[in-house]
């Protein structure tokens, strides 16, 4: 089995913004269990002009992809090399992979598993400060973990390095399979992010409240997040 982590820079959050970087690092099992490889990364030619605020989250600018690789070309070098196709299976990881998903589509993966480890992390640690890499990352405080290899920050191979580690820690409490099962479903959220109870656990968010946000049209994590608390509670009473 492959189990690889991947990140992706863009210059912007949505096709038809192009990726300019692919990071990937493998989680690999041997006799002393779970082990983070070294991260890679390629710069890709984005086929469009990177505009400056996204520049100015992960630095990389049109110089820097002068000459590089396109998507399709960069993905085959990423994704499909021997240890790919030599696997079995092949799980990929991103934390929110719903966002590296609008490009590494099906037709692009094939029939690879996925892992959210930001949706396996609002299931297994609801009581983290935070759920996005970098605050897990401090929060956590991995062993192993090397600051220079995780230096700078959104930039691919360190952020593929990070969720390697998020996913090894995530390992030690659950399995693999449950993993995939969690990343299938919506998000379940912790906090209320909207509303007179923003802020507030949906634990906490009164039960008329719930009903109300269970009428609306909310976005499918909310939803999930709604009906799984009101059927919580109902089978509590």
């Amino acid at each position: 089995m492959l189990i690889r982590v991947v990140d992706l820079e863009t210059t912007g959050f949505e096709p038809p913004a192009g990726v300019c970087e692919i990071g990937f690092c493998d989680l690999v099992r041997d006799a002393d269990g779970w082990r983070v490889g070294q991260p890679d990364n390629l710069l890709v030619d984005p086929g469009c002009p990177i505009p400056p605020e996204t520049s100015a989250v992960h630095h990389i600018t049109d110089a820097d992809v002068v000459g590089a690789p396109t998507f399709a070309e960069a993905v085959r070098s990423a994704l499909f090399e021997e240890a790919w196709l030599q696997a079995p299976h092949v799980v990929l990881v991103a934390h929110n992979a719903r966002f590296e998903r609008q490009w590494l589509t099906r037709e692009v993966t094939g029939e690879a598993h996925w892992i959210c480890t930001y949706k396996a992390a609002l299931r297994i640690w609801p009581e983290a400060p935070a759920h996005n890499n970098g605050a897990l990352r401090y929060w956590l405080n991995p062993a192993g973990l090397e600051r220079e290899i995780a230096q700078p920050a959104h930039r691919a191979g360190p952020d593929a390095y990070v969720t390697a580690f998020l996913l090894r820690e995530l390992l030690a409490r659950t399995t693999l399979d449950d993993l995939v099962l969690i990343s299938a479903q919506p998000a379940l959220q912790v906090r209320c992010a909207f509303g007179k109870h923003r802020g507030t656990l949906w634990s906490e968010v009164p039960f008329d409240y719930l009903m109300w946000c269970a009428r609306q049209d909310m976005d499918e994590d909310v939803a999930f997040t709604v009906k799984t608390e009101i059927r919580r509670r109902t089978e509590a009473a």
